[in-house]
């Protein structure tokens, strides 16, 4: 991949990401089969034609009241649990580094976090033209914050809000995730 660490790349989108996915899901699934209601794919890559870090994001999703025995399961399997990393119901993995890079994280059913990607990916997926729109906008702040990825995460976030705001979130919970991607 051409995404350096902690550098801020954004690519053309790549058909080889779904299938990407599917290998990692493969792994993980056996883990947590019998507690998982899914291994979703979320984020950029999870939507077809759209710009993005050639990251792939994956939300493992559970009852609230087996998120300690995924993320058990989930170490057993080589990865590292690094918490919720400031946001509430979603549980955040460093990936063993000789599997493709991808983000990791272990989300409660019915929780916000995960409410949030999938209201994202699934309005960006019916609405081609938005996603190209978010797609420029993705690479145009990639050059202006290269360096800087709490900057480039902030700088999307209007843009993602606004999303949100015409599915259906309610203020509060825009709130939130605005305070949660708001640069410190």
């Amino acid at each position: 991949m051409n995404a350096e660490r902690g550098r801020v790349v954004v690519q053309d989108y790549d058909p080889a990401w779904p299938v990407t996915f599917e290998e990692l899901r493969r792994v993980i699934l056996p883990a947590v089969s019998d507690i998982a209601h899914a291994v979703e794919h979320v984020g950029s890559t999870s939507v077809p034609g759209l710009a993005a870090k050639p990251i792939i994001d994956m939300d493992v999703v559970v009852d609230a009241g087996d998120v300690p025995l995924a993320v058990s399961r989930l170490e057993s399997v080589g990865y590292e649990h690094r918490g919720d990393l400031g946001v509430p119901g979603r549980e955040a993995f460093r990936s063993p580094p000789d599997r493709p890079r991808h983000h990791l994280y272990v989300c409660r059913s019915g929780g916000e976090a995960l409410a949030n990607h999938l209201a994202v990916r699934d309005h960006l997926r019916a609405n081609p033209m938005e996603a190209a729109e978010y797609g420029r906008l993705k690479k145009s702040l990639a050059e202006e914050f290269a360096n800087d990825v709490a900057g480039y995460v902030q700088a999307k976030t209007r843009f993602l809000l606004s999303i949100l705001q015409r599915v259906g979130f309610d203020p509060s919970t825009l709130s939130d995730i605005e305070r949660i991607n708001r640069r410190d």
